[in-house]
């Protein structure tokens, strides 16, 4: 079984080229969470692995996932071979070790771990945009390489393998950095509508892995500010007439998600 999150489509797209070469079930955590459980309940088949997706939030796994996997019980008869892939435009800190504390409350501990490089989308402070057409273009040819090496890694069950990239100074980005970003950054305050441009269509509504976003015809769209927003920029990548900002950080800067190029062809 595999657990994946994600915001722009690049870890749902790593995830089901992994379940592609092992079979493994595909289970949406945020589609999960909507449901507002207090818990979840896993029944693992005999010999059945069990592997959590995600994109990297500021050198931590995302708070979704961290809340997911706090409420998730694991039943199983054989112990299984858990495993995590995380993608991320760069370094990814300390995030593996985080989410072991988070699984070991759990009774999991990974076998293997990977990270993944895949196009950037995190466009929340000045110095941070959307990569130039080639570079995404690179980004995800080595990735589909990557992932491939990676699934027949999962599908072997081969253990203590810990291919990650985790940057210069892992642990001062992961905690110090990290709780700055998480305290300071992740926020809906700052995001807006254009209602000149906004046609009304939803669609931010619909792709917010939280529920934060009030949109649809005859509506304004709005924020509900319900402190579970994850700051993914879902919403401002997807909206067509570019009508949403993110205060003045985002003026000028582009927009991606995994499926964009192929849809405008």
């Amino acid at each position: 079984m595999i657990f994946y999150f994600s915001c722009t489509g690049n870890t749902r797209w790593a995830a089901r080229m992994v379940a592609d070469i092992t079979g493994d079930r595909l289970v949406d955590m945020a589609e999960l969470m909507r449901t507002d459980a207090k818990d979840y309940r896993c029944i693992l088949e005999k010999d059945e692995a069990i592997g959590f997706c995600f994109p990297v939030h500021g050198w931590r796994p995302p708070m979704l996932v961290r809340d997911f996997i706090r409420r998730l019980e694991v039943k199983y008869v054989t112990e299984p071979y858990c495993w995590a892939l995380c993608t991320a435009g760069d370094d990814i800190g300390q995030t593996m070790e985080i989410l072991n504390r988070d699984l070991g409350r759990i009774g999991l501990k990974t076998d293997s771990t990977f990270s993944l490089i895949m196009p950037e989308s995190y466009v929340g402070l000045p110095f941070m945009d959307v990569d130039n057409e080639a570079k995404e273009r690179k980004k995800k040819e080595k990735a589909a390489t990557y992932v491939r090496l990676f699934g027949n890694t999962i599908a072997h069950r081969e253990k203590d393998i810990n291919d990650t990239y985790k940057g210069h100074w892992p642990k001062t980005n992961s905690w110090f950095l990290g709780s700055l970003f998480k305290g300071l950054l992740i926020s809906d305050k700052k995001f807006r509508v254009d209602e000149e441009k906004c046609t009304q269509c939803g669609l931010c509504s619909k792709v917010c892995p939280v529920g934060n976003v009030a949109s649809g015809k005859g509506k304004t769209t709005e924020w509900l500010h319900n402190g579970r927003c994850l700051t993914c920029f879902a919403c401002y990548h997807h909206c067509p007439m570019k009508a949403i900002e993110f205060g003045n950080r985002t003026k000028k800067k582009g927009q991606y998600f995994f499926e964009k190029k192929r849809q405008q062809q």
